[in-house]
């Protein structure tokens, strides 16, 4: 399995974008306000996910006093930090699209707070995807040949 790429994620959330935003130009009159709720499950999620890779790190590197980790946990942590990426890019897309949508249209309340909410939404997916990629790199073995080498 390879390293999920930052430029993968990139076209997925640009991709989103625009989807989100020609699909507002249709539909954004006949939606209730878009709610906040999803702010803290996408925050709690990122605070998971780096707290499980700084765990993970320790105990792949065999850190005194930790114990071992479980190959299978360790696949399902990549699995996980996988999958959280790319939702994290396409939440962060919608929310982008969502915010050039109403871009143009601030000056009316429920148009502003639909831009706040999405650009809190896009803040706690970007934070997401990085607590993921952390996650993913944690789950690394010690020499694994999929590490990019450093330059010298």
């Amino acid at each position: 399995m390879k390293p999920t790429r930052v430029s993968t994620l990139v076209i997925i959330a640009v991709v989103c974008a625009a989807a989100g935003w020609l699909l507002l130009r249709a539909v954004y009159a006949k939606l209730p306000p878009l709610p906040w709720t999803g702010v803290p499950a996408l925050l709690i999620a990122a605070v998971a996910e780096a707290w499980i890779g700084r765990d993970l790190k320790g105990r792949i590197a065999g850190r005194p006093g930790s114990k071992p980790a479980e190959p299978l946990f360790v696949s399902r942590m990549v699995a996980l930090a996988k999958a959280s990426s790319v939702a994290a890019a396409i939440i962060a897309g919608f929310a982008a699209g969502f915010d050039f949508y109403l871009a143009g249209s601030l000056s009316a309340s429920t148009p502003r707070q639909d831009a706040v909410t999405a650009v809190i939404t896009f803040v706690a997916a970007i934070l997401l995807g990085c607590a993921a990629l952390y996650l993913e790199y944690c789950c690394r073995v010690p020499g694994d040949p999929e590490e990019p080498k450093p330059d010298h």
